[in-house]
C-alpha cells in the first residue's frame, strides 16, 4: 500500500468512525425525548458562562440522565461509562449492582429538570449546577411495579470538561436550596 493509499484509507476510516459515534448519540439521543432540561447560566459566577458551553452542558447533562435511565431500567452498567466519573460514577454502579442482587429496577418516567448553574470556575474546569427535577419514579420487581409515585427531587451537581464531552462527577441529592 503507497503512502497516498495509507493515507486516504485512513481519512476513510476516521470518516467511517466519527459517523458512527455521530449515529450513536443520534439513536441515543432519541431515547432522550422523556427527559426535558431547561439550563439557566445567567446567575453563573465568577465566570459567565459562554453559548458554545451552555450548549454542551445542557447536551451532555439531558444525555447523562438518559444514560443514567437506562442503566437502572436494564441493569446495566455500561450506559454509566461516557457521561460519568468519580465519585458519581462510582455511586451509581453501586447501585446498579444493588439492584441486580435484589431483581428490582428503577424507571424515571417523564423527567422534567429545571437547572440552573451557580459556580463556573475561572478556569472552566468544573461547573456547580442546580437541578430541581420532577419525575414519576416507578419500581419493579420482576416486571411487576412495586412502587409508583410522583417526585420532585434536588440534585447537587458537579461537572467537569472531558476530553469530548462534560462529565458529571457528583450527583448528590439534597432536601433543598
Amino acid at each position: 500500500m503507497t503512502p497516498r493509499m495509507l493515507t486516504r484509507w485512513m481519512r476513510h476510516a476516521n470518516f467511517l468512525t466519527l459517523s458512527l459515534v455521530c449515529l450513536a448519540l443520534t439513536l441515543h439521543a432519541a431515547d432522550a425525548s422523556d427527559t426535558q432540561v431547561n439550563l439557566n447560566v445567567s446567575k453563573a459566577s465568577p465566570r459567565q458562562v459562554e453559548e458554545l458551553t451552555e450548549r454542551g452542558v445542557l447536551r451532555d447533562y439531558r444525555l447523562a440522565w438518559t444514560s443514567l435511565t437506562q442503566a437502572l431500567e436494564t441493569n446495566a452498567l455500561e450506559p454509566l461509562e461516557g457521561p460519568f466519573a468519580g465519585e458519581a460514577k462510582r455511586t451509581l454502579r453501586q447501585t446498579v449492582v444493588s439492584q441486580q442482587h435484589s431483581g428490582l429496577t428503577t424507571h424515571y418516567v417523564a423527567q422534567n429538570h429545571q437547572v440552573e448553574a451557580v459556580f463556573y470556575a475561572p478556569e472552566g474546569d468544573v461547573m456547580e449546577l442546580h437541578d430541581t427535577a420532577q419525575y414519576q419514579l416507578q419500581i419493579s420487581d420482576g416486571g411487576k411495579v412495586i412502587h409508583d409515585e410522583r417526585v420532585t427531587m434536588h440534585y447537587v451537581v458537579l461537572m467537569t470538561p472531558g476530553a469530548d464531552r462534560w462529565v458529571i462527577r457528583q450527583l448528590q441529592a439534597v432536601p433543598s436550596f
